[in-house]
């Protein structure tokens, strides 16, 4: 980008951070139709619902430990933070046998509204991993197009498909201190609470779905000033009453899919410049 160019983009991201006047609702479509990222230094500007992103990095299709899932849809970018935290746990898991991991959605190159699916996933912090542990690589066709695998039956874990090594798997993700919850089944955290010990059980929030993969979502860096964080997880291993709540709510297993994306959140005015900085475009059809 030109020195003139970029000097622009920063001078209109800072007077939006200032000054934050709730943006009009932006379309999805925009965002997902960007194919490469905003040329700046990394930040996670606003919330994981209503957020982008700029400097972000892709996470390699195949590397130690890990493979993309759906390659296709381009929403394997994220944080430069997210990146090295997503590589280390693939590392991680190599070494304790659970590899390869099967990596899920990230963020959209320039992070922002999807056109169908999550709601969040918007300044490239989060990120899915699934519970699903192949054993072996698999193939490009089934990459392209994974199948599933739940981890729940009813109001508990299935013990034909959830184990030692799921759990484990969860204990490595929420063990790093950069992680600031996991939302994952009430069930699955049932049973993590029933056999797990330790701080990292906190982190672990009960959230609907979430049976076949796990959300992790990373704090904010404590030098991007542009992220909104959010509310602390509540004191406690969250194994009690809390949990409780949550096992007798009718809901378990709400049938979501990847539906379109209605959601029109207000980003923040700075996103505004991001969505506009000269990139290659597609059409939003993934």
């Amino acid at each position: 980008m030109a020195l003139v160019g970029r000097s622009f983009l920063v001078v209109m991201m800072v007077l939006s951070w200032v000054s934050p006047v709730a943006a009009e609702p932006m379309s999805a479509g925009p965002w997902a139709a960007l194919t490469g990222p905003a040329e700046d230094r990394p930040s996670s500007i606003g919330s994981a619902a209503a957020g982008c992103l700029t400097g972000a990095q892709a996470l390699p299709l195949d590397s130690a430990g890990l493979q993309v899932l759906r390659p296709q849809r381009n929403r394997f970018w994220s944080h430069p933070r997210t990146i090295d935290y997503v590589t280390k746990l693939g590392r991680d898991a190599q070494a304790a046998g659970l590899a390869p991991l099967l990596v899920g959605d990230l963020s959209q190159p320039r992070g922002g509204p999807m056109a169908y699916g999550h709601g969040s996933h918007q300044n490239g912090l989060d990120v899915d991993i699934w519970f699903r542990l192949p054993g072996k690589p698999l193939g490009a066709a089934e990459l392209s197009s994974p199948a599933a695998v739940s981890m729940v039956k009813g109001r508990k874990v299935n013990t034909k498909t959830w184990g030692a090594r799921q759990l484990r798997l969860l204990e490595l993700a929420a063990s790093d201190s950069r992680v600031d919850r996991i939302f994952v089944n009430p069930a699955i955290k049932a049973a993590a609470c029933k056999a797990g010990r330790g701080d990292w059980l906190a982190k672990l929030r009960p959230w609907w779905g979430h049976d076949e993969h796990f959300h992790v979502r990373l704090s904010c860096a404590a030098d991007d000033t542009n992220c909104q964080p959010q509310a602390l997880v509540p004191p406690g291993d969250g194994c009690g009453a809390e949990l409780q709540s949550w096992l007798t709510k009718s809901t378990i297993l709400p049938d979501q899919g990847d539906k379109p994306n209605t959601r029109r959140p207000n980003l923040p005015a700075m996103c505004s410049a991001i969505l506009e900085q000269p990139g290659p475009r597609e059409a939003a059809n993934r």
